[in-house]
């Protein structure tokens, strides 16, 4: 099952996941992206290139030019947010700003393009899970922090907009979809996260920095799998009106032995150095996928040594750099 002759929008579409996806579909289908280059990983690559493919600069902020965009769309990904722990503390009213009046724009466009309609995915997070994560099911209560601590605005705007998500589907029959990633990583990432910075450091030959102690843990999901699971959710018909954690349970480890992983893999000559956390933290974070798994058949396949080898392949080539 593949989708073929499909005309499909994807926002944040110059982004990391956006654009895997995009090079998965784009040969059998028509891709349509918008982004507001915020993140740009598409520039420079052969995607822009592909006569299938359209990029728009746009803004999900921009209700006429999304519902432009989104007009004869059968399969709409809305993939655009703000995220990153730095972003989210610099910015939390933009950051709500933009997923949550910014989905709901989405959902507006999506919803009157109806008629030729078949799947609409949004984008939540794992860390609606909270700082204990451990197994953690689609039907297990959401945990946020507490009011006032800016590491959570971006988790309840993501919340809020699953709740949005499942709100149409139910009250409006939108064929929604909502998908939890669990720390996604991989070739073309930009932005924040532990793995681009280590990764960074270690081919740089810098001292590989930890923040906090290193006993946080987190399952990582490559991005090949993450689009993986994207496919299933818009192309299955038992996705529908469901949420899907999408992330791999076995590549749990500490982010200590993430660090010491990337340094003897990228033969980093630096040190692994600790600082003091300056935001709360996630303490563990590993999913459970048995529902994507029993009603999709989604299974994570890139196990994390793999994976790491892949993407610090693709950052060396990128950097150019000399450590071997």
């Amino acid at each position: 099952m593949a989708l073929t002759g499909k005309r499909i929008l994807i926002t944040g579409g110059a982004g990391f996941i956006g654009t895997t996806l995009a090079r998965r579909l784009v040969d059998d289908n028509e891709v349509v992206a918008v982004d507001n280059l915020h993140r740009d990983v598409l520039t420079g690559t052969e995607l822009g290139e592909h006569p299938n493919f359209r990029f728009v600069v746009g803004d999900i902020l921009d209700p006429e030019a999304l519902h432009e965009l989104a007009r004869g769309c059968t399969h709409v990904v809305h993939a655009a947010a703000i995220a990153g722990v730095d972003t989210v503390l610099e910015s939390p009213v933009r950051t709500m700003r933009v997923n949550v009046v910014g989905t709901y724009n989405v959902l507006e466009a999506a919803l009157a393009t109806r008629d030729t309609l078949e799947r609409v995915i949004e984008f939540s997070t794992s860390e609606v899970f909270g700082q204990q994560a451990f197994n953690v099911a689609e039907g297990h209560v959401t945990t946020i922090g507490s009011v006032g601590e800016a590491r959570w605005t971006y988790a309840v705007s993501k919340l809020a907009g699953e709740h949005m998500a499942h709100a149409y589907h139910d009250e409006l029959g939108l064929p929604a979809v909502s998908v939890r990633p669990f720390n996604v990583y991989g070739p073309g990432q930009v932005g924040g996260g532990a793995i681009r910075a280590f990764i960074e450091a270690a081919l740089a030959g810098r001292d590989l920095t930890i923040h906090g102690d290193g006993s946080q843990i987190r399952a990582w999901t490559y991005v090949d799998d993450m689009v993986r699971g994207l496919l299933l959710c818009l192309e299955h018909p038992a996705a529908v009106g469901e949420s899907f954690n999408i992330g791999n349970a076995r590549s749990a480890v500490t982010i200590f032995d993430l660090a010491g992983r990337i340094k003897r893999l990228s033969g980093c000559p630096g040190e692994i150095v600790f600082q003091p956390l300056h935001y709360t933290d996630v303490e563990l974070r590993i999913p459970n996928v048995t529902k994507a798994r029993e009603l999709l058949g989604f299974e994570a396949e890139v196990e994390l040594e793999d994976g790491l080898a892949r993407t610090i392949a693709w950052y060396r080539a990128r950097l150019g750099s000399p450590t071997a």
